[in-house]
């Protein structure tokens, strides 16, 4: 067996109407401190969406879900957060926020390789 280390995650939830409080789940941020691994994997269910809010800004929403990838990515696509490490990078982006794409809770587990682990909890747990 091959040697798993810790890595934790938490979900990017979409909240159309902040003050309604209705979510979706549409990507999950990974953090591997032992890699120095921190990557967003997202999808976004448009008919989720506009079920929720029917003028919601698809356009918006998708952008600010790349906007968590090229933060998570670093260098000039992370804008101020470039030259922070993966560590630094993850907890701004799990930081507490009302906005229409929200971090949810963080959570922990084990893995041997954390960008296959990206991809399992996106599907698992997002679409």
């Amino acid at each position: 067996m091959s040697k798993r280390d810790v890595f934790e995650y938490a979900l990017l939830r979409v909240v159309p109407r902040v003050e309604r409080g209705e979510c979706f789940n549409a990507g999950v941020l990974v953090y591997c401190r032992a890699h120095s691994f921190v990557a967003a994997r997202t999808h976004l269910d448009e008919a989720k969406l506009k079920a929720l809010d029917p003028t919601a800004d698809v356009v918006g929403v998708r952008a600010a879900l790349r906007a968590v990838e090229g933060v998570c990515g670093g260098g000039e696509g992370a804008g101020q957060a470039a030259g922070d490490d993966a560590g630094r990078r993850f907890r701004w982006l799990i930081a507490p926020r009302s906005t229409v794409v929200q971090p949810g809770p963080v959570h922990t587990g084990l893995t041997a390789d954390p960008a296959a682990e990206a991809e399992r909890l996106l599907d698992l747990l997002v679409r």
